[in-house]
């Protein structure tokens, strides 16, 4: 009895040690000693993700399927082809476990679109509908227009507002805080009667090109048709406005919401060697929305993270705990398939040890964003300075992404690609987004980033800490 006791007790302690560091954590100095030991595995991943037989493997890939398939709008045909074609390119790969989870996505279309300055001049404005947006009449709206800079004084002119199409010329501040104008635009001016809203696109950049994005109704304010227009054609009414013109609009939308449509996210794996029950994730979305090839947000984010799993493969490595690949769906509409995702598997939530996404470009990588734990974090410290041959060490706050947040606001640790975005609201959500704005050697840099932490958290004998 006393023997079977010994027995029970040293599996139940060699099935902890997989577990995350609890009440009697190792010294930091062990666990440094085991991070350095991997400063070969990593300089054999970069190595061959950044000069060897996969460089610009991962450009290549993205650039084979965003020029087949093009964007991929959450419902639509292109997105089920897009799902289809990694589905066989991943099987393809020889990865393990690669498999669809099925979900349900919301399916809008645009449709035809215009809007015209008719006074005081004839002038075609550029313009692109918020996603979700309803249409106008089949005659259109034509009203004038109330230009506004800030919620604050289209409430204060509310009165004026009436009947009118709200247009706003909003500063850029950043991305975060300027896109609630995009979000809530319609939803503001509909409260104060407008019969439409155009809203500067939300960006810093523009070349005459609207950016388009989400956009929100709410029970008992009137839903009215929302656009996008480029900053220059926004300023132009501005200036007229400001001057005592009499600017008025004819906007036409035929946009249409259809029930829920089915879709998939798209689950590929290399099977941990000792816990395979543990994952380590990696993620990007594989919608976008409908303008230009969604190649920038986020086919390089979804590409990198096969290619982490592909870079390891190809090296012979399995890492003791599983490395899975989520590539995301329905995440232009507020991250749809990933919160599919976590209820579904929520239940294994003690298993997994980090997740991390790539969705802010892959342009020249700065290092990782990681939140976590004081312990964590100098773990992850340690793990960056692995990718000290290629001079990206930096480990910065605020790991999150709109994926992974259901998982991180349940205490798993978050980690983002952290690299350079100046341009990446210039081209964000805009036909600008294409091949043209990648960079072969800075996706190899990224996949090389994204696989060295990813192998090394996998594959070390404890889970991060919490």
């Amino acid at each position: 009895m006393k023997l079977l006791f010994l027995i029970v007790l040293m599996y139940m302690f060699d099935q902890h040690k997989g577990n995350r560091l609890s009440n009697n954590p190792r010294p930091f100095e062990d666990i440094k000693r085991e991070i350095s030991d991997y400063s070969e595995v990593a300089k054999k991943i970069i190595n061959l993700a950044v000069y060897g037989k996969a460089q610009n493997r991962s450009y290549e890939r993205l650039a084979l399927f965003v020029d087949t398939i093009g964007p991929r709008l959450s419902g639509s045909k292109s997105l089920e082809l897009a799902i289809q074609y990694m589905y066989k390119a991943l099987k393809n790969d020889g990865l393990e476990n690669v498999h669809l989870e099925q979900v349900k996505i919301p399916h809008w279309e645009r449709g035809e679109e215009s809007a015209v300055m008719v006074e005081p001049r004839n002038h075609s404005l550029a313009i692109l509908g918020l996603g979700g947006s309803v249409a106008t009449p089949p005659e259109g709206i034509t009203a004038e227009v109330l230009v506004v800079t800030s919620f604050d004084e289209l409430h204060q002119r509310a009165q004026e507002a009436q009947g009118k199409i709200v247009v706003y010329n909003q500063r850029y501040v950043n991305y975060g805080e300027t896109v609630l104008y995009g979000g809530r635009g319609a939803l503001e001016a509909a409260k104060v009667g407008a019969k439409a809203a155009l809203i500067k696109s939300i960006t810093p950049f523009s070349i005459n090109s609207p950016h388009t994005g989400i956009q929100s109704y709410a029970v008992g304010v009137p839903k009215i048709p929302a656009a996008c227009i480029s900053l220059e054609d926004a300023e132009l009414i501005a200036r007229m406005s400001s001057r005592g013109s009499k600017v008025v609009v004819t906007l036409k939308m035929g946009a249409k919401t259809y029930p829920d449509a089915d879709s998939f996210n798209t689950v590929a794996e290399i099977v941990g060697s000792k816990y395979p029950e543990q994952v380590v994730l990696v993620s990007g979305h594989l919608d976008s929305w409908d303008v230009g090839q969604g190649a920038m947000d986020d086919g390089g984010g979804a590409f990198i993270s096969w290619e982490a799993l592909s870079l390891i493969k190809d090296l012979g490595l399995r890492p003791k705990r599983t490395l899975r690949l989520v590539l995301w769906t329905g995440e232009e509409q507020g991250g749809i398939g990933a919160e599919q995702y976590y209820k579904l598997h929520k239940m294994n939530i003690s298993n997994f040890d980090v997740v991390m996404e790539s969705d802010e470009g892959t342009f020249m990588p700065s290092g990782l964003a990681f939140t976590g734990s004081d312990e964590a974090r100098g773990i992850m410290k340690e793990i960056m300075k692995l990718l000290k041959p290629i001079n990206i060490t930096q480990l910065f706050g605020n790991g999150e992404g709109t994926d992974i947040s259901y998982w991180m606001k349940a205490g798993v640790p978050g980690a983002s690609l952290n690299d350079d975005i100046t341009k990446y609201f210039w081209f964000h959500h805009s036909q600008g987004d294409t091949m043209t704005v990648q960079n072969p050697m800075e996706m190899n840099l990224c996949a090389a980033v994204w696989t060295v932490v990813s192998y090394v958290v996998a594959d070390m004998e404890e889970k991060l800490p919490v």
